[in-house]
């Protein structure tokens, strides 16, 4: 039953979410004033309240942020990606070996990112021979 595992692997956040959010006591279950069935309405309760919910955290270390700042995570990692291509093919080849591909924003629960490989760009002299041999063809 995922209630009694619930209750055995996170008594501690069970009962600080429980309290918090629905003023119920989980002392209240030995008492007699409460049921397993109810304990388990109230934790499915607490899965849909991820960025808020403690149980939810220590089951799930990705649930630490709400949904909206994963998005707002990745729009961040989109606009430095476009900055970074924009200037990449705006800069002199010189100036340009100086960029580097920004890293992106760490999400809870993500493994350490591994370093992609720099990509490497063409040159102006091999995109205009690569366009004159398509134009011979």
């Amino acid at each position: 039953m995922v209630v009694v595992r619930v209750i055995q692997e996170f008594p501690d956040e069970l009962e600080a979410d429980l309290l918090e959010f629905f003023s119920v006591d989980l002392l209240d279950l030995w008492r007699g004033r409460l049921s397993l069935r109810r304990v388990g309405v109230l934790i499915r309760s607490l899965m849909s309240k991820p960025g808020r919910s403690t149980l939810l955290m220590a089951m799930d270390e990705r649930a630490r942020w709400p949904e909206g700042d994963y998005m707002l995570a990745r729009i961040s990692d989109a606009l430095e990606l476009s900055n970074y291509l924009f200037l990449k093919a705006n800069v002199d080849e010189s100036d340009a070996k100086g960029l580097e591909l920004p890293p992106p924003i760490t999400r809870p629960g993500d493994p350490e990112p591994v370093p992609a490989p720099q990509p490497e760009f063409a040159s102006a002299a091999e995109v205009s021979t690569f366009f004159g041999q398509m134009n011979a063809l």
